[in-house]
């Protein structure tokens, strides 16, 4: 069995109402449900969530709501891990036999069905214990600098400043969508960024955070040029 958990908290505070405010003519939660239902590898399509509005929604979506999160893991300083975790301890408690949790953030309007099904693919093509969807940066990480308090620069990798771009390594970043992972694997608190698991690469332009209002601005932009032209 495989079971799909969409965290949703409630009080987002740089984007109010983040995780059910319009995105392109729906709730931006919903274009996670229904590629998640539409995919057909999910038994159960869950929504963990401390809001109630958030749970009404989410259930007129499709999605299911069969338990409202902890307050304990629902502030500011909560971690996806634990909120998956829970959720993955409630499923074995219902006595589903569950061998991979899939976490899809309520926030990830580019999602494919095609790449979820790569992700349970890398997931199942070895001993891994987490799948999840990354790209690569922009510009080199190895040629990144900061500014001083006096107005100055220094790099942070001084000494990667005369080797090419096209020499130094591809650095990748998470590309924030979804995170296949074992039942056994969340529950412990693996860390998901680490040797257990494997990327799922992405282009680059089909992932954008969406943290600010900027950032929802700009991700709407891109997710309407790609229904345009079919990407």
């Amino acid at each position: 069995m495989k079971i799909c958990v969409i965290p949703a908290r409630g009080g987002s505070k740089r984007i109010p109402g983040k995780n059910i405010k319009d995105f392109c003519g729906k709730p931006i939660i919903a274009w996670s449900i229904e590629v998640a239902k539409a995919s057909g590898l999910f038994d159960y399509v869950l929504v963990s969530t401390d809001d109630a509005e958030i749970a009404r929604v989410a259930r007129s979506l499709g999605a299911e709501v069969p338990f409202m999160r902890p307050a304990e893991i629902a502030d500011d300083y909560s971690g996806t891990t634990e909120v998956i975790a829970h959720a993955s301890q409630w499923a074995l408690d219902q006595g589903w036999p569950v061998s991979a949790v899939c976490c899809i953030y309520a926030t990830a309007p580019f999602i494919q069905i095609d790449d979820l099904k790569r992700g349970l693919q890398c997931l199942q093509s070895g001993d891994w214990a987490y799948a999840f969807t990354a790209t690569d940066f922009a510009s080199p990480i190895f040629r990144a600098f900061q500014q001083r308090p006096d107005g100055s620069i220094e790099m942070f990798f001084p000494e990667q400043f005369s080797v090419r771009s096209q020499d130094l390594p591809v650095a990748l970043h998470d590309a924030g969508q979804f995170y296949w992972g074992r039942p056994s694997a969340w529950i412990k608190g693996q860390r998901i960024f680490d040797q257990h698991s494997v990327p799922v690469i992405l282009p680059r332009w089909r992932v954008q955070d969406i943290d600010t209002e900027d950032d929802w601005l700009r991700a709407e932009v891109i997710h309407k040029l790609l229904e345009q032209t079919h990407l």
